[in-house]
């Protein structure tokens, strides 16, 4: 379980977090989302016990404020948007990264096979042997992930994995996540802009604006038109039938100037 409560982050006289407070249950996902800037990835590095903060935070009963990096490394496991590796590694040395907190223990044993399963769930078995260098980003990506699943951990807490992804590796993925919460009863909490694929794999959903907790519970209680376009300054319409929910933003109407942008660029 992922227990946040009176969270806030500052740098010098700037408030990034102010108070934040919610609950991320072990077996659900549980989604973060809101506009640019709302400090969802500076939560996330808090949570994670990278930056200082005041308030609390309890991470299967441990508090990364205070806790050991090797006690830490086996309570969360942490997907950053930046998977840049800075030097020259296979993609299964950087997966077998991930159980460097298991080793000199009796799970130690279980390495081979849960870096194999790992590289299979995320669809990069054939790039086992490849320089993670020559990979392209959303390949490195999905090693990332497999990193972090090989991890094992009962918190994973993942920045935008889907990014860099196509669409048909992003459902994969965000499948894979529903699955190993459900199945394995572990707390998920994953940075998300994409708000259709938020309220399609996410139990609970965490919104943030401007550096606090605009509304937080079940997907369908925060989506609705007039949460999801206060928070976005933007009219967005929620759509709910036969089960599902989408999401619709205003489209921008294309203005004809007298000038265009084009033109002023032809002149410059």
């Amino acid at each position: 379980m992922i227990n946040v409560a009176n969270l806030s982050v500052s740098i010098g006289e700037r408030n990034l977090l102010s108070d934040v407070s919610f609950v991320a249950r072990p077996g659900e996902v549980t989604g973060l989302i809101g506009p640019n800037g709302a400090g969802k990835s500076t939560l996330l590095a808090a949570i994670a016990g990278d930056i200082d903060y005041t308030g609390s935070v309890s991470l299967v009963g441990q508090d990364p404020a205070v806790s050991s990096p090797g006690a830490l490394a086996r309570a969360r496991a942490v997907m950053l948007q930046d998977v840049t590796v800075s030097f020259q590694f296979l993609v299964r040395d950087v997966v077998a990264m991930g159980r460097r907190p298991w080793e000199g223990t009796a799970r130690q044993a279980e390495d081979d096979a849960i870096i194999d399963a790992a590289l299979a769930a995320v669809d990069a078995t054939h790039l086992a042997g490849r320089d993670i260098a020559t990979l392209s980003g959303g390949e490195r990506a999905r090693v990332a992930l497999a990193r972090v699943l090989a991890q094992q951990t009962p918190v994973i807490l993942l920045d935008e994995p889907t990014a860099a992804l196509d669409i048909r590796h992003q459902e994969q993925v965000l499948g894979l996540v529903r699955s190993i919460a459900a199945q394995a009863g572990v707390a998920v909490l994953v940075v998300l802009h994409d708000l259709g694929a938020a309220a399609a794999y996410c139990d609970h959903i965490v919104c943030l604006a401007d550096g606090a907790v605009a509304a937080a519970g079940p997907v369908r209680e925060v989506y609705t038109d007039e949460i999801l376009s206060q928070v976005y300054r933007w009219p967005i319409q929620v759509s709910k039938a036969d089960g599902h929910i989408s999401v619709h933003p205003a489209r921008c109407q294309v203005a004809d100037p007298e000038q265009s942008f084009v033109d002023l660029l032809k002149e410059s």
